[in-house]
């Protein structure tokens, strides 16, 4: 298999970001992980998620690259469910997002990788 170039993303990162984007245009700032599958299959039909071990693998890359941020949210006592992690979109993921979205849009263009950041000039 071959590696990734460095400051590139994988389309499931590229699709969790835009999920986010929008999740947080319709004042949904945090999101878990759970909630952000069903978006992504809601949205777009999402068959990028084969099982959740491949959503929360990319959410972890995705903060680790810091475009996403995370905190764990504990569960009330009444609820007896776990504590979940709940995350949010950094500026940075957002105009990654807003990258992503501009070059999928683009008319007749090729998709090209998305890139962490614009390469420098």
């Amino acid at each position: 298999m071959a590696r990734r170039k460095p400051g590139t993303l994988l389309p499931i990162e590229t699709e969790i970001l835009e999920a986010a984007l929008a999740m947080q245009r319709t004042q949904q700032a945090t999101f878990h992980g759970f909630g952000l599958a069903q978006t992504m299959r809601e949205q777009r039909g999402s068959r990028s998620l084969t099982g959740h071990g491949t959503l929360y693998k990319a959410l972890g890359r995705l903060e680790g690259f810091g475009l996403l941020t995370s905190t764990w949210e504990d569960a009330p006592a009444t609820e007896g469910r776990p504590r979940r992690r709940l995350y949010a979109l950094t500026q940075q993921g957002a105009e990654a997002a807003e990258r992503a979205r501009a070059a999928r849009a683009a008319p007749s263009a090729p998709s090209p990788v998305p890139r962490l950041a614009p390469e420098p000039a």
